[in-house]
């Protein structure tokens, strides 16, 4: 099984899906160090050589930033907005989405179970 980054890529699926079980390199990433190392996106994994394993790592660990430093520098981003206490920084905080999400319907996930409350209003005695 090919390692690249500390991660096992599966041999089964093409190098354009299987790079991009990276943390920080997604579909276009992929196809970009692809094309500049003139490797064809369809092959399979299992089908490259041990050579062109190691220039794909190479390549990955000199020009990208990924997994475990790019973790890392994410993590320090959010710390650092929250310390300035930036509305994206207390939105981290808060446990609420981020990015301007509506949040009066959606975002179940972030905002917990809540029960449904009826309108106030007394039912009429019969």
């Amino acid at each position: 099984m090919a390692r690249i980054a500390g991660v096992s890529i599966p041999e089964q699926k093409k190098i354009k899906i299987s790079l991009s079980y990276l943390y920080g390199i997604g579909k276009n990433n992929a196809l970009a160090i692809l094309k500049q190392l003139n490797m064809d996106p369809e092959k399979r994994v299992k089908d490259i050589t041990e050579q062109e394993i190691n220039l794909l790592r190479e390549t990955v660990e000199k020009n990208y930033r990924v997994e475990g430093k790019l973790r890392q520098v994410v993590g320090l981003d959010i710390k650092r907005l929250k310390e300035i206490n930036s509305y994206r920084g207390v939105r981290h905080k808060l446990g609420l989405p981020v990015h301007g999400q509506r949040t009066k319907t959606n975002a179940r996930t972030k905002r917990g179970k809540r029960m449904n409350v009826g309108s106030g209003k007394k039912k009429a005695e019969k």
